[in-house]
């Protein structure tokens, strides 16, 4: 992969306001039309954009500017990066060890069992297998079905929690809301709430209570006065 210029058109701006480089040299180095590099120097073009030094960023070199700037058919090159960044990988099926291979169908299965969501697509980046496999699999038609036990892909490392919870979270974005029966819930509705009779038990358990009351307190009164009588005769 080729090394590319960061921010071309600031790195520009700064080289007119920073060095005495020609139109030409910084339009091959920027990868710019001269006429367009023109325009910075004059003002007409790139008035909003804040140069960006390629001596801070590693790019260039105070000696590469400086042979430029000695000769006009010099041209700047880009200084040699001190971290190499790798290269993206091509999307596609996730490789699977030699190793673990014979655990993908177990794998599988358990997905199809636990995720019913997920598509044969994401299935496939998870544990690196094929569209034709996951169908076998899912319609018993494998050849070692009855064998097969269900067991969680992280568990076994083909694929780690983060990749399985960002593909079930895909996958849940399209589905509908669960419905009541499907969550099990046994709550009534207010209008059938609404029609039920109200209770009486604590009515009549508070006429219960007052009748009590009433008793004893006559029962006081009976015994009252006995007692004076008694008093009396002392």
């Amino acid at each position: 992969m080729a090394q590319q210029l960061l921010m071309p058109k600031a790195t520009a701006v700064w080289l007119v306001d920073n060095t005495a480089l020609s139109f030409d040299q910084i339009a091959t180095f920027c990868k710019l039309h001269p006429l367009e590099v023109k325009a910075i120097a004059d003002g007409e073009s790139a008035q909003g954009i804040k140069g960006l030094d390629p001596i801070s960023t590693g790019q260039l070199s105070r000696e590469e500017i400086a042979r430029a700037e000695a000769n006009p058919n010099h041209k700047l090159k880009l200084s040699e990066p001190k971290v190499r960044v790798p290269e993206s990988k091509r999307k596609g099926p996730r490789y699977t060890p030699v190793s673990k291979r014979q655990d993908r169908p177990n794998a599988i299965l358990w997905l199809v069992r636990n995720h019913p969501e997920l598509k044969d697509a994401q299935i496939s980046r998870l544990v690196g297998t094929t569209k034709s496999t996951i169908e076998q699999i899912r319609e018993r038609t494998h050849w070692n079905s009855a064998n097969l036990a269900p067991m969680d892909p992280v568990t076994l490392g083909l694929c780690s929690q983060i990749d399985l919870d960002l593909e079930v979270e895909r996958a849940s974005k399209g589905r509908p809301l669960p419905t009541a029966a499907e969550l099990g819930a046994t709550l009534e509705s207010a209008q059938e709430t609404e029609k039920l009779p109200y209770s009486t038990d604590r009515e009549e358990e508070k006429e219960i209570d007052a009748d009590a009351v009433f008793a004893k307190l006559k029962s006081l009164k009976s015994a009252t006065p006995e007692e004076d009588d008694e008093d009396d005769r002392f």
